[in-house]
């Protein structure tokens, strides 16, 4: 199936905020933004450290290969410009005299701006009226109300921000885009912040007029924003439209998660309409009971979800239940009802049983029967790496900075409690296994480890679930001791194929996975 970037199944813009210096930096950002894929491109006059009206815009206009949105934002609504209001208004007027395909002004100064115009707009020009909150997201009515006084403040494309304090804010506004959808109002709705990224991703789907996408990592012009490069070559955003289901990997932290890389390029090849993303959840079942239609179809769990998400399920597979956590929730498209299952243990113990096969071990029984199996952590993934370390016949050992959880886990599983701090003195008998579920030593915290180099000799193999750096400190420093190790990146294809096979009812690309996570 075509890429992203070749196929356009939605009429959504991709705009790109330019924000330089120079009037020639602009110029050069707005040929680079073309050849990066953006359909329009909003100019930022009041970043620029020296701005002459007339010549500028009309330089501007005339060199731009898209179409273009003159915004001179002032101090008090989040921007750069701190003149007098009539000075502004008179680049404006100026930007729509000399061609603008849009000009951007704040609903606080649309009444003035109007008096200053006195009818004098130009018909190819769309006023965008907008309004900021940089503190939250407004009530379902409070948010009918501002969408009213924009349109009253004669826009002919109604623009708000937002705040996400919780993922769920964004629901709020993809009822407000539909409405203004339904009736034909053209509307540019984004909920700033990492909570609020889905609404930038989405917007296709429930009908918005435009999303920002920047040109760089970082160089953005509210915070939250992707890049266009990843609108189209991760979310796939062009392929997105209203019958698009929705997925995402739910966590806390979320953002260093590479599963939407691994879903969404499987999803496009596959030609399955779906998108999936990046989920920051503070409260799961306020999530869930927010995001309840049947387009919010599947969704993976990580830390520290996997087990509330088991309460919140409305079925959950048998082995799901022994572990007591899932990592993979479903809903159901007949009644809506979520279903869970596990899918972390076969991930794992199947790559930590390749890796002792590739160690010399054979035979027709499991690698680990008999073997001494250390767990660092008693969450969900803990609790799933003992169950399936167990039923391969391992003796289990928990370890945990929170002894009382490592004990409760063990009477469960059958096994041995330690506190964390145990296990540098722990080495009963040589050619043990570790298994890290806990996140030490992940992005960005990349020098912790949760055990001591010297502790690491006892052990013919060690496993860290972490997988942003693949290659964390505690397996660096196993392999220097000479251990085997297995890296948490085998785990998370090996998770993977079962959920997408449950999300899409397609065999899982094995080989395009590996290749995937090749680079990784």
């Amino acid at each position: 199936m075509a890429s992203g970037v070749g196929m356009r199944k939605n009429e959504t813009l991709i705009c790109a905020p330019l924000m330089a210096d120079t009037v020639d930096q602009v110029v050069n950002l707005m040929h680079k933004s073309k050849a990066t894929g953006a359909d329009i491109v909003e100019i930022r006059l009041d970043h620029l450290k020296s701005f002459d009206p007339h010549s500028d815009i009309q330089k501007l206009i005339k060199e731009c290969p898209l179409p273009t949105l003159f915004t001179y934002r002032p101090i008090w609504e989040g921007g750069q410009y701190d003149g007098d209001e009539n000075t502004r208004f008179n680049a404006l007027q100026l930007c729509m005299k000399l061609g603008a395909d849009h000009i951007d002004i704040e609903l606080k100064a649309a009444h003035e701006f109007n008096k200053f115009l006195n009818g004098g707009k130009p018909e190819k020009c769309k006023v965008i009226v907008s309004s900021h909150n940089y503190d939250s997201t407004p009530s379902s009515e409070e948010l009918g109300n501002l969408v009213a006084r924009i349109q009253a403040a004669g826009a002919d494309i109604v623009k708000f921000a937002t705040t996400a304090v919780d993922i769920t804010d964004v629901a709020r506004v993809f009822q407000i885009t539909v409405h203004c959808q339904s009736f034909q109002v053209p509307i540019i709705a984004m909920v700033m912040g990492e909570r609020g990224l889905m609404s930038r991703i989405l917007c296709p789907k429930f009908g918005g007029y435009l999303t920002f996408g920047t040109l760089e990592a970082g160089k953005v012009s509210a915070p939250g924003q992707p890049t266009i490069e990843q609108l189209l070559n991760l979310y796939n955003f062009r392929l997105i439209d209203s019958d698009t289901k929705v997925f995402g990997i739910i966590g806390k932290p979320v953002s260093q998660s590479k599963s939407p890389k691994l879903y969404n390029r499987a999803f496009r090849e596959d030609g399955f309409n779906g998108v999936f993303l990046h989920l920051l959840v503070d409260d799961l079942p306020k999530f869930f009971d927010t995001y309840s239609s049947p387009d919010f179809s599947g969704f993976s769990c990580t830390i520290p979800h996997k087990e509330v998400a088991l309460s919140r399920c409305d079925e959950v597979d048998p082995v799901a239940k022994s572990i007591g956590a899932v990592n993979c929730v479903i809903r159901r498209p007949n009644d809506g009802k979520l279903f869970g299952c596990n899918t972390d243990y076969i991930g794992a113990i199947s790559a930590i049983e390749d890796g002792l096969r590739e160690n010399g071990a054979s035979g027709p029984v499991s690698p680990l029967a008999g073997k001494l199996f250390v767990v660092i952590g008693a969450g969900g993934a803990g609790k799933a790496l003992a169950y399936g370390a167990k039923e391969k016949g391992a003796r289990v050992v928990i370890a945990n900075r929170t002894y009382e959880r490592a004990k409760e886990l063990a009477e469960i599983i059958g096994g041995q409690a330690l506190s964390l701090a145990d296990l540098e003195s722990f080495h009963p008998e040589s050619g043990m296994i570790l298994a890290n579920t806990t996140s030490i030593g992940m992005q960005p915290k990349i020098e912790e480890t949760p055990v001591p180099k010297e502790a690491l000799k006892h052990y013919e193999l060690v496993f860290d679930a972490v997988y942003t750096p693949k290659i964390t400190r505690l397996l660096g420093e196993a392999q220097e001791v000479g251990a085997k190790i297995v890296t948490g990146v085998e785990m998370f294809i090996g998770q993977a194929y079962e959920q997408y096979e449950r999300f899409t009812g397609l065999p899982a690309p094995k080989q395009l996975f590996k290749e995937i996570m090749g680079d990784h």
